[in-house]
């Protein structure tokens, strides 16, 4: 088996996660205990018990879907059962995940990255009125015709016929009310607090650079594959480019997945509430091994 781990976007957060890994792991309740401490509030309190409106705020949404990420990990070391990874890839803050998983960044480093990015996204969503839109059933070169049309970004290519779009909320609101007049099949607007992965996210992205200035970067001890490119990232300088140019630039998800698979992997495992990933893998392609794990009880499967 060659595995690579899927680590959790943002959108995929529930109340309730992470609590059954607290409970039941020793290496998880330290990760969240790390958390807390370093972070300066309670990341436990929001990620186990809400409410749902705090959690799914940026700014705490993306350390909280982090932690659970590694937290999930590290009850799968813990449990030693785990083969050997050779691969690693998250969806958006989750490629933050992976790269820490990776050993890029020391656990508390990863976590004050997420953090900061969280923070400016939020901030950046604040100061302008973005909206998303899925559309579902077309080719990329459509969606990118129409992306020009209404003078919007294309956010996520997620999976084959489902692509995410980003912008200025009345563009987007423009789009979703003349997709029939466009013939385009289905284009749902999706309750987002900004435009994510848009040029409305240039401020976050621009602190982000300075930020991460001063954060040290290690090689990665297996393949990353990062969402600017779909492409494998391993040198410390292309990686923190990276990083910084995904805040604004769209994130290549199906492409990540087929470049892992065309490297080697063998069977995906996904580290995250909801099964989110492992859904679009599977659309993706039906024939790849896909397990999801987000409670400490899947560790049983």
């Amino acid at each position: 088996m060659s595995l690579a781990l899927l680590f959790a976007g943002q959108g995929a957060q529930k109340v309730g996660m992470g609590k059954s890994l607290y409970e039941g792991s020793v290496a998880a309740r330290a990760l969240y205990d790390e958390a807390d401490s370093t972070l300066g509030w309670s990341l436990t309190k929001v990620s186990f018990a809400g409410p749902e409106t705090e959690l799914t705020q940026t700014k705490i949404c993306q350390p909280a879907l982090f932690v659970h990420g590694l937290a999930m990990w590290a009850a799968m070391q813990e449990q030693g059962s785990l083969p050997e990874v050779k691969f690693a890839l998250g969806l958006s803050l989750g490629e933050v995940t992976a790269l820490t998983a990776a050993g890029v960044f020391d656990f508390a480093t990863g976590l004050k990255v997420v953090a900061e990015r969280g923070r400016l996204m939020q901030t950046a969503c604040e100061q302008s009125v973005g909206g998303m839109a899925a559309i579902i059933g077309e080719e990329r070169a459509r969606v990118q015709e129409v992306c020009r049309l209404f003078g919007i970004e294309a956010a996520n290519f997620n999976a084959p016929g489902q692509i995410i779009v980003s912008g200025e909320k009345a563009r987007v609101d423009a789009l979703v009310a003349a997709a029939r007049d466009h013939g385009l099949k289905r284009v749902l607007p999706l309750n987002v607090a900004g435009a994510y992965h848009s040029r409305l996210m240039e401020p976050a992205r621009a602190a982000f650079a300075q930020f991460l200035q001063e954060v040290p970067f290690l090689r990665p001890a297996f393949t990353v594959f990062t969402n600017t490119t779909g492409r494998a990232v391993s040198e410390p300088a292309e990686i923190r480019t990276a990083l910084v140019r995904q805040v604004v630039s769209s994130v290549l998800w199906e492409d990540c997945l087929r470049s892992a698979v065309a490297a080697g992997a063998t069977e995906f495992r996904e580290c995250g509430p909801g099964g989110v990933l492992a859904g679009l893998a599977r659309r993706t392609e039906k024939s790849w091994t896909v397990k999801s794990y987000a409670d400490y009880a899947d560790l049983a499967t």
